[in-house]
């Protein structure tokens, strides 16, 4: 069970939206668990615990809440159902979970449950604010692939019922089913929209050192998850902010061994790039003769150091850019990292959080990193 240490401080503009708890209530390892997450959340505990189970939940909300199949969302459904979950009389299993966004609506709920066999589907979500539904589906005929919603109306009829696809979340949909004419048809729409934003923009990153080692070709400039694209980021980013990349510099000075003047993209002859780190003196270390540690550092950082335009992620566009929020999920943040390395990523990342453009929400093996990192929500799990 969790057991939330030093709560963060609420960093960032009252008016974006953000997700402040998220539930398991029967997700992989987890049952009846429920995270707080501020700007900069770290969950916390030896291997096993379920860390990478729970940042893998947000990031399928995330991903739901930006319109994806559930079958996209999920390709091993099965693996998420509790291990010990018995089937009911139809042979059925599945799973639970559950976010909370924060913003000008107040606390707005989402619950979703997914079935996972014997076919994949969405069978139940439940939308709620101030302890009013406002959306709520249930599968009530198996053989047809949809689910009957009812939202909240106010109007001539309390709600309104029709049937919404089993493979969306439906609360993405209401823009396209709720016309706005009633009091309570636009309070569904409000929240729907603080939900979906809250959720957008999400860039889950688990940096792989073995392949950022070697020149790659050039494309698009946005940052994959595993970063083994960086060189390529890095040609575009350093000409198109001095400033971030000066910041970016500074940290691998203080996160890499020996002399760091800048960290520069090299073009070369076959139309690929490579990242290097220009010593000074006439030396120009590539990535490939880095530590493992090392790359995973430079990695984070230049993550924590750009924004949703770099990133490969899914941005929400009808937000303006001052409101804009990039959730970072980050599992093992410290792996590989050496002590000095774990504290100046620690610093950045709260830095960073606490300007209310960025949120963080990783997984560590040992919490006792984060001591002294203020506003930092550590939440420690136990196997």
């Amino acid at each position: 069970m969790p057991s939330p240490a030093a709560p963060g401080a609420g960093w960032g503009h009252p008016g974006r939206p953000r997700i402040t708890e998220l539930r398991l209530s029967a997700f992989a390892g987890h049952r009846r668990a429920a995270f707080p997450l501020g700007a900069f959340t770290l969950f916390a505990g030896p291997s096993g615990c379920g860390k990478t189970s729970a940042l893998r939940a947000y990031d399928a909300l995330a991903r739901l809440g930006g319109g994806a199949a559930v079958g996209d969302v999920f390709p091993d459904a099965v693996g998420c159902v509790p291990e010990r979950a018995r089937p009911d009389a139809q042979r059925r299993r599945g799973f639970r979970i559950g976010c909370t966004a924060d913003g000008p609506e107040g606390p707005v709920r989402l619950d979703v449950a997914v079935q996972a066999e014997p076919e994949l589907r969405i069978v139940g979500e439940r939308l709620s604010a101030g302890g009013l539904v406002l959306l709520e589906t249930a599968l009530r005929d198996p053989s047809r692939p949809y689910v009957q919603a009812a939202w909240h109306t106010a109007g001539q009829a309390p709600v309104t019922r029709a049937p919404l696809p089993d493979d969306r979340l439906g609360t993405t949909l209401l823009p396209l089913r709720v016309a706005g004419k009633t009091d309570g048809q636009r309070r569904v729409l409000a929240a729907a929209e603080q939900m979906v934003v809250a959720l957008r923009s999400v860039f889950a990153c688990d940096p792989r050192p073995a392949r950022m080692r070697g020149p790659v070709p050039t494309g698009s400039g946005r940052l994959l998850g595993g970063c083994e694209n960086l060189a390529d980021v890095l040609w575009r980013t350093r000409s198109e902010c001095g400033r971030r990349h000066q910041q970016l510099v500074a940290a691998v000075r203080a996160g890499c061994a020996g002399p760091v003047v800048d960290v520069v993209a090299e073009p070369l002859s076959d139309g690929t790039v490579r990242a290097v780190l220009d010593r000074g003196d006439g030396v120009r270390t590539g990535l490939g003769r880095l530590g493992y540690g090392e790359l995973r550092y430079l990695a984070l950082a230049l993550v924590l150091l750009t924004g949703p335009g770099v990133l490969d992620l899914d941005t929400a566009g009808e937000v303006p850019a001052a409101l804009q929020t990039l959730t970072v999920l980050a599992d093992g943040f410290d792996r590989g990292l050496d002590p000095g390395q774990r504290a100046e990523l620690l610093r950045l990342a709260a830095r960073m959080c606490e300007r209310g453009h960025i949120r963080l929400v990783g997984a560590v093996s040992d919490a006792s990193c984060a001591t002294g990192v203020d506003g930092a929500t550590v939440v420690h799990l136990k196997p």
